[in-house]
């Protein structure tokens, strides 16, 4: 660990690994509900690591697993494609909870083999565009009472919906698209009572900028081409233009030429 680890930005992915170890310790009575909620509210304000390694340091290992640390070196980059993204490792959220509140999962994530969420009166966003797999099967399971959940993937995933809606429903229109090759499959399971589970397929907002980079190139270089199509249709317009110079010299100098031979033509 370098000397300015504690000032490197933390990620959203390092917020919610922080928020899990909370959410653990409220449940073994690790922690009261204040103390929860002045640590959570500390969490999701963090920008670095040095704010976000303090909140977790004093809560002791749990006798199942040891209890998720705040890393304070950024994890490598990942590889190419999506071979790089089922890194085999354990998840790094597990399950979340909103009662008469909300709760999400974005960024740079580790997705277990399931996950578990649950919504009272409550609803929860699950985005796993930038996230990377345990598996390349994946199951998210969403419990929605009379709130609702979304859950948000990337081009090229398969979809498969198998859950279980009464007086409220699954989203099933991103079933049926085929999965990109070595690419994982998504399974949204679960119930929903006066509520609803959402599944929409999304591009990164990286992604989303270099497509519209893209199509800002396409439109100028359709325009620079239509302007050059029209200077070859319009021999006038194209001995005017300056930016073609001719054998008479520069473009101005074809122009006075021009001129002058348009008021020879009206003098006779």
């Amino acid at each position: 660990m370098t000397d300015d680890a504690p000032e490197l930005r933390a990620s959203d992915a390092d917020r919610e690994r922080v928020a899990e170890v909370l959410r653990d310790a409220l449940a073994e009575g690790r922690l009261d509900m204040t103390e929860f909620e002045e640590r959570l509210d500390a969490t999701y304000k963090a920008r670095t690591y040095g704010e976000l390694a303090p909140i977790t340091r004093d809560l002791p290992v749990g006798t199942v697993a040891a209890a998720p640390r705040v890393s304070m070196t950024k994890e490598p980059e990942r590889g190419e494609g999506w071979a790089g993204r089922i890194t085999g490792r354990e998840g790094s959220s597990n399950w979340a909870v909103a009662v008469m509140s909300g709760f999400q999962r974005k960024g740079r994530w580790t997705v277990p083999r399931r996950f578990n969420s649950f919504a009272f009166w409550g609803g929860g966003d699950i985005d796993l565009r930038e996230a990377d797999f345990s598996t390349g099967e994946v199951v998210i399971n969403c419990i929605a009472i009379m709130g609702g959940m979304n859950v948000v993937v990337p081009p090229g995933v398969e979809v498969i919906v198998r859950g279980i809606g009464i007086m409220g429903g699954f989203d099933h229109r991103e079933e049926g698209v085929p999965g990109d090759p070595g690419a994982p499959r998504v399974i949204v399971t679960g119930f929903a009572f006066w509520g609803g589970v959402g599944v929409e397929r999304k591009v990164t907002r990286a992604e989303r900028q270099r497509l519209r980079e893209e199509r800002r190139q396409e439109k100028l270089e359709r325009r620079q081409e239509r302007g050059r199509d029209r200077l070859d249709r319009d021999p006038d317009r194209r001995e005017l233009d300056p930016s073609r110079p001719d054998l008479h010299g520069t473009g101005r100098s074809r122009e006075r030429d021009l001129e002058r031979e348009r008021e020879r033509r009206r003098d006779t």
